[in-house]
């Protein structure tokens, strides 16, 4: 939705300006997999390495955007939505400051994923698959989510009772069944090595 009446004004400062003085090229890495699959660990210990090699980075975990920003919104399919396009729109104005930014969120569906990718320059967008089975996740069960939604007490529980559409071709596949945390982590750094972000 555009609001009436503004209109854009172009900075004179632009986001790859703003990326050379950091030495890095800006850009988002979007983990997505099931509550429990590893997603804020990964995306922090990523963040520490990150910060070991000077790299101007910013981590936005579901969770915490949920205390602030999306603290009106529910796990509706709709809220679901709703908490995926406004995250969307603040990573990019951290993309646009040149950093590399993290989202760690379910984003259950790949249409809202996609929507994400779209608001970004090619190659910005970066999906990071935390691939953990459900099994695994429910043995974990760090909040103790899934016990709760298998005795009905939270309804639309991603994997339970609300869809999870995996991504189908992810740039960055993690399958954390038998991969410390640092060696995930690794890969992440790994490919933004690879491909000239870092």
């Amino acid at each position: 939705m555009k609001t009436e009446n503004t209109v854009w004004h172009t900075q004179q400062v632009s986001k790859t300006q703003r990326a050379e003085l950091k030495k890095q090229k800006a850009c988002l890495l979007w983990y997505t997999g099931l509550s429990g699959s590893g997603k804020s660990t990964i995306a922090n210990a990523v963040d520490a390495l990150l910060f070991q090699r000077d790299c101007h980075s910013y981590l936005l975990d579901g969770d915490n955007v949920r205390h602030g920003l999306n603290g009106d919104l529910g796990f509706s399919d709709e809220d679901r939505i709703e908490n995926i396009r406004r995250i969307s729109e603040v990573a990019q104005l951290f993309v646009d400051a040149g950093l590399i930014v993290s989202t760690a969120f379910i984003s259950p569906f790949a249409a809202d994923r996609e929507i994400a990718a779209k608001k970004l320059g090619a190659g910005e967008f970066i999906e990071v698959f935390i691939d953990t089975p459900i099994a695994i996740c429910e043995q974990r069960d760090p909040k103790g989510l899934y016990k709760k939604a298998r005795a009905g007490e939270i309804k639309d529980f991603t994997g339970i009772d609300s869809t999870y559409e995996a991504p189908e071709n992810p740039a960055i596949h993690i399958d954390t069944s038998d991969k410390s945390i640092e060696q995930c982590a690794q890969q992440v750094v790994d490919y933004l090595f690879e491909h000239g972000f870092i």
